[in-house]
């Protein structure tokens, strides 16, 4: 299936100039919706996979489906304040600003293996915020996937850079 057939591409939003990638098109479309999760489940099939660690918010929805054929638990990597247990985080740096990534502190347990999977990779800076808060919680990142790359950004190549497997399932040109 022609996965990027089924994004919508939104011009100037949310600011003049940005090409938003809509994923709810492709998760309203039943056959994209299962192709590209069978597609961020097979590079990890056979492997000891513990847990899927998702990114708020498009990240639960793919992860937890991803977790489901996985057959392992899920991780919920939310903003700031909205976990209701006690919690790690980690700051990251906006382009105006900074910003926090939450975990539950048992949400990991030492040397577990973690997927990472959010809908899109831009700067990076949010999908290196969970990575180094899941490694200082303990877990062992062996993998990050995304539905959408925007390679022009830089961010799969920053997280390539410190060592991790990236893989997108598509990619566009531009912001």
């Amino acid at each position: 299936m022609d996965l990027e057939k089924t994004i919508r591409t939104i011009p100037d939003y949310p600011k003049k100039g940005i090409m938003f990638r809509d994923i709810t098109t492709l998760l309203g479309n039943a056959a994209a919706f299962r192709s590209a999760v069978d597609a961020l489940v097979k590079p990890y099939a056979g492997m000891r996979i513990d847990r899927v660690a998702g990114i708020e918010a498009r990240g639960f929805i793919l992860g937890g489906a991803v977790a489901h054929q996985l057959s392992v638990g899920f991780v919920p990597v939310r903003k700031k304040g909205k976990l209701p247990w006690k919690v790690i985080g980690e700051d990251y740096v906006l382009e105006y600003g900074t910003d926090r990534v939450e975990i539950h502190e048992d949400a990991v347990a030492k040397g577990e293996n973690i997927v990472v999977i959010d809908d899109l990779i831009a700067t990076g800076g949010t999908a290196l915020a969970a990575i180094r808060l899941l490694e200082r919680a303990g877990a062992n990142v062996v993998g990050c996937s995304f539905v959408i790359d925007l390679p022009e950004l830089g961010g799969a190549d920053k997280l390539r850079a410190i060592g991790k497997d990236v893989r997108s399932l598509v990619s566009f040109a531009g912001h």
